[in-house]
């Protein structure tokens, strides 16, 4: 296996993030806002401008107006909607989104609208798969509906953690539907995942801790959480994209050169 016969795709919280994976070599970004909470939609000029300043990695836009479970009102839906039909007068290559019923099943219903209006678009299931109650039925479902690919640890905190699942989706995937690897993959496990899977698509950040340059700060007021650190930003860095890419080429490299000196 070559680098064409893997799929990378970088989940990026900015611009300049969307940018280090494409100078990276990435093969698409997952452009979301609001990573503590799992990813929420970007804003028009996040989505714009990303937009304008990837010409060789394909743009896929979250679609998730908030944090917390997967059971959206008709009214969440609809914002939604609008949010798929602005990526797509942007120009955006695709979107990710899914849906869930209060009893943990694919809302066939609800994942069909947003799909009628995500058109040429490729789609993509993202990590509420994970919150399926059963994961063999879910992925049936969403080949029925037509998605492009499904984003899953394997119902697991990480991707390590979920490779028997992930094993047994890939094969029941078959060429149907993408399996995509991701949460917790990187340098040090993306060929090891890969090895024990036979997936090849992978997602994952890449982000490196970025020092605020303020010269000043007033530490006894918090924009969010008390806990939270308000001096750093993560952002995705070039380095690290091809730090991880090499970590699975080299893999399959060596794979290779084993097998022919058993021949």
């Amino acid at each position: 296996m070559t680098r064409n016969n893997f799929e990378i795709e970088i989940c990026a919280n900015s611009v300049e993030s969307c940018l280090a994976a494409q100078q990276g070599g990435a093969d698409r970004v997952e452009l979301c806002m609001g990573i503590p909470e799992g990813g929420t939609t970007p804003s028009y000029g996040e989505i714009k401008v990303a937009r304008e300043l990837l010409t060789t990695t394909r743009l896929h836009v979250i679609i998730r107006n908030r944090g917390g479970d997967f059971l959206y009102t008709p009214l969440e839906l609809k914002r939604m909607a609008a949010d798929i039909d602005l990526c797509h007068d942007l120009h955006v290559d695709g979107v990710v989104f899914g849906c869930l019923t209060a009893d943990g099943d694919i809302d066939v219903e609800a994942n069909r609208m947003l799909l009628d209006h995500a058109k040429d678009m490729s789609v993509t299931f993202h990590r509420a798969f994970d919150h399926c109650r059963d994961p063999r039925k879910a992925l049936t479902d969403l080949i029925h509906l037509g998605f492009d690919r499904v984003l899953t640890s394997g119902q697991q905190p990480t991707a390590l953690d979920g490779i028997p699942l992930l094993r047994e989706l890939h094969q029941l995937a078959g060429d149907r539907i993408k399996i995509m690897a991701g949460c917790g993959v990187n340098e040090s496990n993306i060929a090891y995942i890969h090895e024990a899977t036979a997936i090849t698509n992978f997602h994952f950040s890449a982000r490196e801790p970025q020092r605020s340059k303020m010269k000043f700060t007033n530490r006894n007021v918090y924009m969010g959480s008390k806990d939270a650190d308000e001096t750093t930003i993560m952002v995705t860095t070039r380095r690290r994209v091809e730090d991880t890419i090499k970590a699975l080429l080299v893999s399959e490299t060596s794979n290779r050169l084993f097998i022919n000196t058993k021949q």
